[in-house]
């Protein structure tokens, strides 16, 4: 599915070995120079990335603040819990956490945000501190963890920001450690509220997200590229017709032989573009001199006087300023500290104390240095005054020297009187003394400008009147040859283009083809697991059209007939479609991301697609950290009985939505532990006793007989059965040895006396004495103490049956 080859280097090498009757050397030329730019390099991200805990506080079900701590590295873990209890909330805290987007309110796969009702309930209502949300990350095997962090300061979702902290502290920013684009592509997150969504949203979309991941994203990049180009032509190749018919209108009626030779050269079918360029040429060559003089003087502009202005007033205002601190207490101080600093300097340089100016030796010691620093120091303080002021005088002489511009190029040599006064002006920029050079400037801008303005007029007149009928002919002309001459060259830019468009849209079927396939294998693998015994079978799975046009098709059929995906489906093979293009898209081998988020799966799901779902999470969580939450115990149930090794979590709510977070224990070692808590307890009255007890013990060795029948029952053929199969042959309101006749024998009916006997001896009476209770009573911790060691040694002996043929155990963790 995922292609190490850059796509540059692929694109790259097919147009190389194209025949040039398939792909000419300037469509070839093109499609070199479209090439994607190579990806850069990832740094600062080290991967893969794994959840360590999720915390919510204040958030949607969770009051409190409360943590689900999660096992690191690949896995599975399920977290359960009935409806309400805050499932969700911890699902979709790392969500928002990581992507600052929810399915809930945002909509999903890129479709409107939902109305209003949707995007308000975000804050628990009996939680008061700011809602928050955060997620401790690992970036690598051995990175440190980092936390991201979402904190809500306003009243609406928006109203939130993101910080990311190592456990030293130091801050972080979010792209430093995750990727923007990365979760948009290979997102690792599955809401229920997307698992409809997925696959009847907009395809669109889902056709990006694909492509982008299995490397073909850049060629709707390319392919854009080209269109744009052929576009950019045509419109080229269009713009010189209404330019010619202006044209024409022009000349109409113009007695000119110019004009009639350029009319000649417009009509029929095929305008001589050359002949009309050679006209407008001679015609050039011979307005140039005085003509072109002519329009230069027109187009002369001399000194802006309101800019002048203004510079002048600044300049005498800075002028001003620095008259009044120039002999001012701040000046002094400005000249005695740099005298001190020279005075320092010269020590610092001779090694000397003696006073250089009275000859006094010692004078300039230790003492004098450390109390001339401090004197410098406050003069610096008090003369800053005073170096203001020049720094502001400075820019305002240099603002005002700005504006004095050189003898332009075309009065350069001239003794006219305008070359004159612009040489004068231009003198100004030597001038020093700001008062000299305001008066220079204030007496020669509106001088000048004046002047300009009177040649400028005189010359445009002067313009008007040698040709007035004949340039404005002139220049609809030249723009018409122009865009002739661009469309010319563009019809050949466009053939080509289309030529490497049609070339490169086979090369882009031919790709999407090659790395389909492997994803769509993938899919069908995934829908095989979950959807064994269905009738819909999944196919193909294809992208047809462009990116802004395309979609995902997807070949469905119902005993071998073709069918319309979505018209023959049910709820759960809907969900089962999404979890099918979802899991080949987030387990993906170039995704940067160890884990995923899965949020109820199974609703609407029967029970076989249950343990099909079980399968295929036990398959993903061999390379990924998988969290599962489900409210639906039949997960769980599938889990332990196809023996697939996982992390429970239990959650509970309970008032002011106080949310708590347990982990689940082995069940029967649980179970043992529970009836040995009780058993030592020495105020335990005996008529409890001899009731609870053995009662717990019961329940302990049953368990371990269920998971025992789970891995040896068979049905007639040998076949192990399926979930719904073992639920049905297990017995309801048995007794104990029932139980173990289920696991030894496979029949709850049978006697499987021998066999327990066999197993581990003494069992037997063991399990007599259980089912009638203590019959001789458990007067002692000691007595409570050995039943409770004899039902854990037979329960052990119940569980190891029939795995040296069977394999071994798994379940929740």
């Amino acid at each position: 599915m995922y292609d190490e080859t850059p796509l540059r280097q692929v694109i790259a090498e097919r147009i190389d070995v194209a025949e040039p009757s398939a792909l000419s050397p300037e469509a070839a030329a093109l499609l070199h120079d479209t090439l994607p730019e190579p990806a850069p390099e990832e740094e600062g991200r080290a991967g893969p990335v794994y959840l360590r805990s999720i915390t919510a506080a204040g958030w949607r079900g969770v009051g409190p603040e409360a943590t689900l701590d999660l096992p690191y590295g690949p896995g599975l873990t399920v977290v359960s819990g009935s409806n309400g209890t805050g499932k969700s909330s911890f699902a979709e805290a790392a969500e928002i956490a990581l992507t600052g987007f929810n399915a809930r309110w945002d909509g999903s796969n890129g479709g409107k945000p939902r109305v209003k009702v949707w995007r308000e309930g975000w804050r628990n209502l009996h939680e008061a501190t700011a809602p928050q949300v955060a997620v401790s990350l690992t970036l690598g095997d051995d990175a440190e963890p980092v936390t991201v962090r979402r904190t809500w300061y306003g009243e609406k979702v928006e109203d939130a920001r993101t910080t990311v902290v190592r456990e030293d502290g130091t801050e972080l920013k979010l792209d430093e450690c995750v990727n923007a684009s990365m979760l948009d592509v290979y997102r690792p997150f599955l809401p229920y509220s997307e698992l409809g969504s997925m696959v009847d949203g907009t395809m669109s979309d889902l056709y990006r997200k694909i492509s982008t991941f299995i490397g073909l994203g850049q060629l709707a990049e390319m392919d854009a590229k080209l269109a744009a180009q052929v576009k950019e032509c045509k419109e080229t190749e269009a713009r010189p017709d209404p330019l010619r018919a202006l044209a024409v209108e022009a000349l109409d009626g113009l007695d000119d032989r110019r004009a009639v030779d350029a009319m000649r050269a417009l009509g029929g079918r095929a305008p001589d573009v050359d002949a009309v360029r050679d006209l407008l040429d001679r015609d050039a060559v011979a307005d140039q001199g005085d003509a072109a003089r002519l329009r230069a003087l027109a187009s002369l502009a001399g000194p802006d006087e309101a800019e002048v202005t203004g510079a002048l007033a600044r300049l005498r205002e800075a002028t001003a300023a620095f008259e009044d601190v120039r002999h001012s207490d701040a000046e002094d101080a400005h000249r005695l500290a740099g005298l001190l600093e020279t005075a320092l300097e010269h020590r610092r340089r001779s090694g000397s104390a003696h006073c250089p100016v009275c000859g006094t030796e010692d004078r300039l010691d230790q003492a004098w240095a450390e109390a001339t620093r401090a004197e410098i120091e406050r003069l610096q303080a008090e003369a800053a005054e005073a170096e203001a002021v020049r720094r502001t005088l400075s820019g305002a002489k240099r603002a005002v020297h700005d504006l004095v511009q050189p003898v332009p190029d075309l009065l350069r040599g001239e003794e006219s009187d305008l070359a004159g006064l612009w040489r004068e002006w231009s003198l100004c920029r030597s001038l020093t003394d700001p008062a000299e050079l305001a008066q220079r400037v204030g007496l020669l801008a509106p001088t000048l400008a004046a002047a300009c303005r009177q040649v400028g007029e005189e010359a445009a007149r002067r313009l008007t009147d040698r040709d007035t009928v004949w340039r404005p002919v002139a220049v609809r002309l030249a723009e018409w040859v122009e865009a002739a001459e661009k469309a010319r060259d563009a019809t050949g830019r466009r053939r080509s283009a289309e030529a490497a468009r049609k070339w490169f849209r086979k090369l882009t079927d031919e790709l999407r083809a090659e790395r389909m396939e492997r994803f769509g294998k993938h899919a069908q693998d995934v829908w095989a697991k979950l959807c064994e015994s269905s009738s819909v079978s999944l196919g193909r799975v294809m992208l047809k059209g462009t990116a802004k046009q395309g979609g995902v098709e997807l070949d469905v059929s119902v005993d071998d007939h073709e069918a319309a995906a979505y018209s023959v489906m049910s709820q759960g093979e809907l969900h089962s479609l999404a979890l099918s293009l979802f899991i080949p898209r987030a387990t993906h081998e170039a995704s940067p991301f160890g884990f995923l988020v899965i949020d109820d799966p199974v609703q609407s799901m029967d029970t076989q697609k249950v343990e099909g779902l079980a399968a295929v999470l036990s398959e993903c969580a061999r390379h990924r950290q998988v969290v599962v939450f489900t409210h639906d115990n039949r997960l769980e149930q599938a889990i332990t009985h196809l023996g697939i090794e996982a992390t429970v979590h239990r959650i509970s709510r309970e008032e002011q939505s106080h949310v708590t977070v347990e982990r689940m224990r082995d069940p029967v070692k649980q179970a043992i532990e529970e009836a040995r808590e009780v058993s030592l307890d020495p105020s335990l009255p005996q008529v409890v006793a001899d009731r609870v007890v053995p009662a717990m013990c019961r329940a302990a060795l049953e368990v371990a007989c269920v998971e025992t029948a789970r891995r040896t029952s068979r049905d007639e053929e040998g076949r192990r059965l399926n979930l719904a199969e073992f639920e049905k042959r297990v017995p309801g309101q048995a007794r104990t040895k029932e139980y173990v006749a289920f696991a030894l024998l496979g029949d709850p009916a049978g006697d499987a006396r021998t066999a327990v006997e066999r197993l581990h001896p003494g069992g037997g009476a063991l399990i007599g004495e259980l089912n009638r209770g203590s019959h001789g009573g458990l007067a002692t911790v000691t007595d409570r103490k050995e039943l409770v060691r004899r039902t854990e040694r037979l329960a052990e002996a119940v569980r190891r049956f029939g795995r040296g043929t069977v394999g071994p155990q798994g379940g929740a963790r």
